[in-house]
């Protein structure tokens, strides 16, 4: 049995991270009606998904190209040069609607939703009472009385309709039948064109723009947005359980002459963009500042966004950022990025491999690694404690240059059983596409 680690401070967590290092330990996946097939699954399978996980309860896959052919790093050069296409129905559509739906979605959300328009999106977080981070959705507004939640990894939907059992908001809150699917790589554009033609001008689409347009002769909603750093957009399929294979296949079709793949969600090129991954890199016991979203919480107060409506969390995540500013610490551990040494890590990580300053004692964790080609070296982002520096624009920062050891796998070691040296960078690691995929300062753009 792997030891329990107990030297990282996680006194601030009632649950804490498991940090027992217990590798890959490989089980095959039961595949039963318990857990939801999305509409796209068999089409998954027709592409050659081999590996899949759960994610929002339903099976997401995430494995194209078997490790004997290169594996993910294939779909890596995939997004990189040419297009792709993921399955992300896994992106549950939570739809609230009627004439409270502004006021009801203000009041979850920690950005001020009056300023977003109909048929923009944004990039949002729901915190509870205690200033955690519930889900970090993109929000799509459709129209001036309907929003669309696209969920990461949480039950926001049955949470939304929780905070709303009185019926105070005059709201309907449900699930809709909605699946998209990402288009994203420095050919989606032109790919797109040759799907909708002219029903939408996609070159001046505004990034987080919506249009309404028909592929594969269906109803959809597009997004300029992703989850990679890469060029992008999203498709959300209306009725897709009914159409699923219209539009998908309509993808396909379109796609030969770009060199489309169906691959996994861009993992490898989401951290290169510092683009966090719900229930890996942060949940629901972070607060927005302790992982780099202190941006989507007011910085001084009423004045600096207008919102002067209340929201969940609101007061403890006021007297957070008061309090980073006298120079407190109100938490333990601070999300960073790490450049660190050891064998390319080319798969996705079993465990939250362990840091310690003096190759010793584990004093932080990572969540997200991976080999990035382009620079030669292993990055990563990970949880190490927070020494009270705060950036020029008041948010926590790791201190970068900042010294630590990384307890790396042996496969992944230069020597086993030695820890490799890291060193604390800067965050994101390569730019995206669209600086503000995941914006890092000014909440209202």
């Amino acid at each position: 049995m792997t030891k329990h680690v107990t030297s990282v401070d996680q006194s601030d967590r009632k649950v804490p991270y498991n940090l027992r290092q217990s590798g890959s330990t490989p089980v095959q996946m039961l595949i039963s009606t318990r857990v939801r097939k999305s509409p796209y699954w068999h089409l998954s399978m027709e592409a050659g998904c081999w590996r899949a996980t759960v994610y929002n309860r339903i099976y997401h896959p995430r494995g194209y190209v078997k490790p004997e052919d290169g594996g993910a790093m294939v779909e890596y050069e995939a997004i990189k040069n040419h297009v792709t296409m993921w399955n992300v129905a896994v992106e549950r559509q939570i739809q609230v609607k009627g004439p409270d739906a502004e006021a009801f979605t203000d009041y979850v959300i920690t950005r001020d939703a009056t300023k977003i328009s109909p048929m923009r999106a944004r990039y949002v977080i729901l915190c509870n009472q205690y200033g955690g981070v519930l889900n970090d959705p993109i929000l799509l507004r459709i129209s001036k009385d309907e929003f669309w939640f696209s969920l990461s990894d949480s039950d926001i939907g049955l949470y939304l309709q929780g905070v709303n059992h009185d019926n105070r908001f005059d709201v309907t809150i449900d699930e809709i039948d909605v699946s998209p699917v990402q288009i994203q790589g420095p050919k989606s554009l032109a790919l797109m064109k040759d799907l909708i033609g002219d029903q939408v001008p996609l070159d001046n689409m505004p990034f987080y723009g919506l249009a309404a347009a028909k592929v594969g002769g269906r109803d959809c909603i597009i997004s300029q947005s992703g989850f990679s750093g890469e060029a992008g957009y999203e498709i959300y399929l209306r009725d897709s359980t009914l159409y699923a294979d219209d539009m998908w296949n309509a993808v396909l079709e379109a796609g030969k002459k770009h060199n489309l793949m169906v691959i996994a969600p861009a993992h490898h090129r989401r951290i290169q963009a510092g683009i966090l991954s719900w229930g890996q890199d942060m949940d629901n016991q972070h607060n927005p500042f302790q992982c780099n979203l202190g941006y989507q919480v007011s910085l001084s107060g009423k004045g600096e966004w207008n919102k002067t409506a209340d929201y969940v969390g609101k007061e403890v995540l006021e007297k957070m950022r008061d309090d980073l500013r006298a120079g407190n610490k109100p938490y333990q551990l601070q999300l960073v990025g790490l450049s660190l040494g050891g064998k390319p890590i080319e798969e996705y990580a079993p465990d939250f491999w362990l840091i310690s300053e003096d190759g010793k004692d584990p004093c932080g964790f990572i969540t997200s690694p991976w080999y990035h080609p382009e620079q030669g070296r292993n990055i990563a982002m990970g949880y190490v404690p927070f020494d009270g520096s705060l950036s020029a624009n008041g948010f926590p920062v790791g201190k970068v240059g900042t010294k630590y050891k990384v307890h790396l796998p042996d496969q992944y070691s230069d020597t086993p059983g030695v820890p490799v040296d890291a060193e604390v960078v800067s965050i994101p690691f390569t730019e995206s596409f669209n600086a503000n995929t995941r914006e890092v300062s000014g909440a209202n753009k």
